[in-house]
This record gives structure tokens, C-alpha cells and sequence, in this order.
């Protein structure tokens, strides 16, 4: 299992706002049955690594939709291999140690 952060963010959209890309994005991951978490300025998806860079694959693609010619998408992917990485246990175990 593993964590993949991605921000997909089109350039040069007729409105500042960037949402309508982000909720289309996001619906790949729906889709897919990916598991996911909208963060302020990324999503966060859990799962297996290559089903989740396909879906990152799709998302970036999706930020093309509505005619924009670039998008740029950063990605950080967390993998362990001794025990499956999930999302609210990484996150309660940074908490628990404040």
C-alpha cells in the first residue's frame, strides 16, 4: 500500500478559481474506486502504487478538459513495504504525538 499526493493545477483558465479541474480530477479517482481525501491545496489517495499512478495519469489529463493548453501536476508518493500505509493512521499518528 502507499500514499500518492498529487496537485494537479491547469494554466492559464479564463477565471482564477480552479476548482471545476479539481472536482474533475478528483471524479477519476472516484471512478477508479481509489480511495481519496481533498486537502486544501492537494489530494491525497491511498492504495496500491501502480493502480494509483494510472489514476494520477487520468487526472492529469483531466486538468486538460475546458480547453486549457498546459497543466502542471506534482507528485509525492509515500511506499512502505513493511505494513500498509493508511491515510487516517498517518495522520493519528502524527497527532497522537503532539
Amino acid at each position: 500500500m502507499a500514499l500518492l499526493e498529487i496537485s494537479v493545477v491547469p494554466v492559464g483558465t479564463e477565471s482564477p478559481s480552479i476548482s471545476s479541474f479539481i472536482s474533475e480530477a478528483c471524479r477519476e479517482a472516484k471512478r477508479n474506486g481509489i480511495k481519496f481525501d481533498v486537502t486544501p491545496t492537494a489530494t491525497v489517495m491511498e492504495g496500491d502504487l501502480p493502480a494509483l499512478l494510472d489514476v494520477a495519469q487520468k487526472m492529469h489529463q483531466a486538468g486538460f478538459h475546458g480547453g486549457v493548453q498546459r497543466v502542471v501536476t506534482n507528485i509525492a508518493i509515500d511506499e512502505r513495504r513493511d505494513k500498509d500505509l493508511v491515510m487516517e493512521q498517518t495522520v493519528s499518528a502524527v497527532e497522537s504525538s503532539m
